[in-house]
C-alpha cells in the first residue's frame, strides 16, 4: 500500500510539474510572509521591554515599534495573498488537467469499459474524486509551505534568544509528528473504502432519478430505499472509521504541544528570574513556541485530507490506466466515400470469452441493399451493429466495407459513413435547432428545417413556444419520447450519410407517425446500404434481405415473402405478433 501511495503521489507530481514556477513563487512569498510573522514577536517583545523597563516608559521606542509593526503586518498580508494566489493556480490548473485528461481518455476507451461500469460510478470518479484531489492539494501546498518555513524560522529565532529552551522545544515537539504519522498510515484504506462507497451511492441515486417513472410504475420504491439504506450504512461506517482514525491525530498533537508550552513557560520563567532573559524575550519565546507547534497541530487535518486525496487519485488514475482503443494503424485508410458494399467473412465475437455469441458469421451486402436483422433477444442483432461501427473489434474474421477491411480504416472516417438512429434517444441540453445540427454544426437554418420536414418533426416543432429555438434538456422533459425520436431521425436526415443503421428507430413512435416515418426512411434509403434492426416485423416487409438470427448465427435469410413461404423460424416469429 505504501508503494501504491508513492506511485500515486508521483503521478500527481507529474501533473503539477508544468506549473512548478507557481510553486517556486508561492514558496518565496511564503518565506516573506512567515519571516514577517516571526519577526512580529521580536517587535512585541521590544515593546514589552520598553514598558516594563526599570526607568520610565520609552514612548519614542514604542512608537518606533508600532510603525515597524504596521509595515510588517502590511507586508505579511500581501505576501499571504500572493502565496494563496500561486498555490490556488497550481491546484486548479493541475486539477483541470487531470479532469481534462480523464474526459478525453473516456472518449478513447473501448465501449466495453463504459458498458461494464455503472455510469454513476464513472461520474463519481470524474467529478467527486477529482474535487477531493483539489481539496487535498490546496491544503497540502498551503500547509507545506507555511509549516516547513514556520518550523525552520521559529527554530532560528528561538536559537537567537536562548539555546536551552530551544533544545527543549525541538526534542519534545516531534513526538506529535511521529504519532500523527503512525495513525495516518492506518487511514488510507478507510478513505479508499469511503470513496468507493460514495461511487456506489452516486451510481444508485443517478439510476433511481433517471428511471423514476419505472421505479414508481413497478412499485420499486421500498427495494430502492433498502438498497440506498444498505449503501448509506456502509458509507456511514467507512466515513466514521476514516474520520475516527484521522481525528485521533489532533488530540495527540495538541497534548504534546501543551507539554511543550508548559515546559517553555516554566523554564523561561526560571531563566527570567535568574536574569538570563528579559520578560520581553520570554513573551517572544512563548509566542514562538506556539507558532512552532501550530504546524504540528494542523497536521491531522492535512494528513486526513491528503490521504483522502490519494485514495481518490488512485480511483481516477485507474480510469487513465484503462487501455484505450487499439490505435488506428499508421497506414490506415481515410474513407472519403463508399459504394455501400459490406462483407462479413467468418466473423466471430463474444463479450465474454467464456460465452460464445457470434460464430462463423458470413454475409455479403450489395450497394444500396436494405438488410433487416431480426431474432429473439440476445441473438446478436445489436452486436452486429456494434461490430459494423467498430465499437467492438471482431475476435476473428473480417468485416470489409467497399473493399477495405475495417481494421485497416480510420475509425472516425468509418463511422462518418454511417447515419445511426438508435432505440434509446439522446438530446443534448440546447435548442431544437442545435440538436438537429448535432452531426453538421455548420448547417444552414433552411437545411435544418428541410431535415425536420423530412422526419415529420417540423409541425410539432412549430407548435413549441420558441419553435426551433426552444430549449430542451438531456432528458427532453418538455417533449414526448416519440418527438425526441423524430429529432434524432432528423439529425440523420440532415447529414445524408451513404449508409444507414436503424436500431429500433421507430420503437417510440405511434402507428400513424410511424407510417410517415417509414415513407421518409424509404426515400432516405434509396441508393443507400441500410441495416435495420427491428422487433416489429411489420416495419421490414420491404427489406431486400431479412437475416434471421438465433444464438449468434444466421439461421434464415431471404425476403419477407420467401421466409413466410418457408414456414420456419421467421414465419412463426412474424405470425406470433398478430395472434390474438
Amino acid at each position: 500500500m505504501k508503494g501504491s501511495n508513492k506511485g500515486t503521489l508521483k503521478r500527481i507530481l507529474e501533473f503539477i510539474k508544468p506549473y512548478g514556477h507557481y510553486l517556486v513563487l508561492g514558496f518565496i512569498f511564503a518565506i516573506i510572509s512567515i519571516s514577517c510573522t516571526l519577526y512580529t514577536p521580536v517587535l512585541i517583545g521590544e515593546g514589552v521591554d520598553f514598558i516594563v523597563s526599570k526607568e520610565n516608559v520609552d514612548f519614542q521606542g514604542i512608537i518606533s515599534v508600532i510603525i515597524r509593526l504596521g509595515i510588517v503586518i502590511a507586508v505579511t498580508a500581501v505576501s499571504q495573498w500572493l502565496m494563496g494566489l500561486c498555490t490556488n493556480k497550481v491546484t486548479y490548473y493541475t486539477v483541470r488537467d487531470i479532469r481534462t485528461k480523464v474526459f478525453k481518455h473516456l472518449e478513447n476507451v473501448p465501449l466495453k469499459f463504459i458498458d461494464s461500469k455503472q455510469h454513476g460510478e464513472i461520474l463519481s470518479r470524474e467529478i467527486t474524486d477529482v474535487d477531493k484531489i483539489s481539496d487535498g492539494l490546496l491544503m497540502g501546498f498551503t500547509q507545506l509551505f507555511s509549516g516547513v518555513i514556520t518550523i525552520v524560522g521559529t527554530i532560528g529565532f528561538m536559537l537567537s534568544i536562548n539555546l536551552t529552551i530551544t533544545v527543549i522545544v525541538v526534542i519534545i515537539t516531534p513526538l506529535s509528528l511521529f504519532a500523527a504519522s503512525f495513525i495516518a498510515r492506518h487511514t488510507y484504506n478507510m478513505f479508499k473504502l469511503q470513496s468507493e462507497t460514495t461511487g456506489e451511492m452516486t451510481s444508485l441515486v443517478e439510476e433511481m432519478i433517471s428511471n423514476q417513472k419505472v421505479v414508481k410504475a413497478f412499485g420499486y420504491e421500498k427495494e430502492a430505499y433498502a438498497r440506498f439504506e444498505e449503501i448509506n450504512s456502509r458509507l456511514q461506517k467507512h466515513g466514521l472509521m476514516a474520520t475516527f482514525y484521522s481525528s485521533i491525530t489532533n488530540p495527540v498533537t495538541r497534548f504534546v504541544n501543551g507539554i511543550v508550552y508548559a515546559a517553555v513557560g516554566i523554564t523561561g520563567a526560571l531563566l527570567a528570574i535568574k536574569g538570563h532573559i528579559s520578560i520581553g524575550q520570554l513573551s517572544a519565546f512563548l509566542s514562538y513556541a506556539n507558532q512552532y507547534t501550530k504546524p504540528f497541530n494542523e497536521i491531522s487535518g492535512v494528513v486526513a485530507e491528503f490521504q483522502s486525496a490519494l485514495a481518490s487519485a488512485k480511483r481516477v488514475f485507474d480510469i487513465l490506466d484503462e487501455e484505450p482503443e487499439t490505435p488506428d494503424a499508421q497506414n490506415a485508410v481515410q474513407l472519403t466515400e463508399v459504394d455501400g458494399s459490406v462483407v462479413l467473412k467468418d466473423v466471430e465475437f463474444s463479450y465474454n470469452p467464456d460465452v460464445e455469441l457470434i460464430r462463423d458469421l458470413n454475409l455479403s451486402v450489395k450497394p444500396g441493399q436494405r438488410i433487416a436483422i431480426v431474432g429473439p433477444t440476445g441473438s446478436g442483432k445489436t452486436t452486429i451493429i456494434n461490430l459494423l461501427m467498430r465499437f467492438y473489434d471482431v475476435d476473428a474474421g473480417d468485416i470489409i466495407v467497399s473493399g477495405h477491411p475495417i481494421k485497416e480504416v480510420k475509425r472516425d472516417s468509418l463511422r462518418s459513413m454511417y447515419g445511426m438512429v438508435l432505440q434509446d434517444t439522446w438530446l443534448k441540453t440546447d435548442t431544437i435547432r442545435e440538436n438537429i445540427a448535432y452531426g453538421k454544426p455548420d448547417a444552414t437554418f433552411e437545411e435544418i428545417v428541410e431535415a425536420a420536414k423530412a422526419a415529420h418533426a417540423h409541425s410539432f416543432i412549430e407548435r413549441l413556444p420558441h419553435g426551433y429555438d426552444t430549449q430542451v434538456s438531456e432528458q427532453g422533459e418538455n417533449i414526448s419520447e416519440g418527438e425526441k425520436q423524430l429529432l434524432c431521425i432528423a439529425r440523420v436526415m440532415l447529414i445524408k450519410p451513404p449508409m444507414l443503421i436503424l436500431d429500433e428507430a421507430t420503437s417510440s413512435i405511434d402507428t400513424r407517425t410511424e407510417i410517415y416515418i417509414q415513407k421518409a426512411f424509404s426515400k432516405m434509403m434509396e441508393g443507400r446500404t441500410s441495416f435495420i434492426v427491428a422487433h416489429r416485423l411489420s416495419t421490414i416487409r420491404e427489406a431486400d434481405c431479412i437475416l434471421v438470427m438465433n444464438q449468434g448465427r444466421i439461421i434464415e435469410q431471404g425476403t419477407h415473402n420467401e421466409l413466410l413461404q418457408k414456414g420456419g423460424f421467421y414465419a412463426k416469429l412474424y405470425n406470433s405478433q398478430f395472434e390474438t
